[in-house]
């Protein structure tokens, strides 16, 4: 028999496993979700200059960037995108949080750096999967995935793969841009690794909720942000 969980619970558990899962692969540099690569590399390279930019700040930055994307590509927009942005903003804070505490973890041996990476990846995937189980406005990574394979009627897991692919490819790029060709930061195997099973993984982790979890709305929010999704202008 099933039991239950709310969603708006599947809300905050997506935000706290990403960021751990970000921070932790973070640790074990063997390369950051092909995700976050983008965001990373910006906090790496403007940081040293200007110290308050933080992981968690570059974050957001970017999604606003991403946010603005999806309206052209959907010609759309909707109240619950806004959301959307705010999650990002409540999720970088969080990671700022997470971020300071991981510095204290020890990287002295391999099979370390190991751990960090693999419990890394399936925390980030067991959130976003999370968060793919929630009314309330995820991440705009998620959003973005969400919204344009419905828009073209594209299997979900299977585009998350392929967005992966892109978001790594473009960490690439931005990885010679900003460090010099063959200096690679950020972008790594483990970020190869990631963008190739993470859609699958994510896949497994709502097969495995679904199973065992039956979803309910422990709060009457949901209308709010369904009227939300239905304001749309120009």
């Amino acid at each position: 028999m099933k039991k239950k969980f709310s969603t708006e619970l599947a809300y905050v558990l997506g935000i706290v496993f990403v960021a751990i899962g970000v921070v932790l692969m973070e640790k074990a540099e063997w390369g950051v979700s092909m995700v976050v690569a983008p965001a990373y590399l910006l906090y790496r390279a403007l940081s040293p200059t200007w110290s308050f930019v933080s992981f968690g700040m570059a974050e957001y930055c970017l999604q606003a960037v991403l946010l603005l994307v999806m309206i052209l590509i959907l010609r759309r927009f909707r109240l619950s995108y806004l959301f959307s942005f705010i999650t990002a903003v409540v999720y970088g804070l969080v990671l700022d949080g997470f971020m300071r505490l991981g510095a204290l973890l020890p990287v002295d041996f391999l099979w370390q750096r190991a751990i960090y990476y693999v419990v890394g990846l399936l925390f980030s995937a067991a959130g976003v999967s999370a968060m793919f189980h929630t009314y309330i406005s995820p991440e705009v990574y998620e959003l973005f995935v969400k919204e344009v394979s419905g828009h073209f009627h594209v299997d979900i897991h299977r585009f998350k793969t392929l967005y992966d692919c892109v978001s790594c490819l473009v960490g690439v790029v931005m990885s010679f841009l900003v460090f010099g060709l063959w200096h690679f930061v950020g972008v790594k195997w483990g970020t190869i690794v990631c963008a190739l099973i993470n859609g699958t993984v994510i896949g497994r982790f709502s097969a495995f909720y679904e199973k065992h979890w039956t979803f309910y709305d422990r709060f009457p929010w949901r209308k709010y942000f369904e009227a939300s999704e239905s304001h749309s202008g120009s």
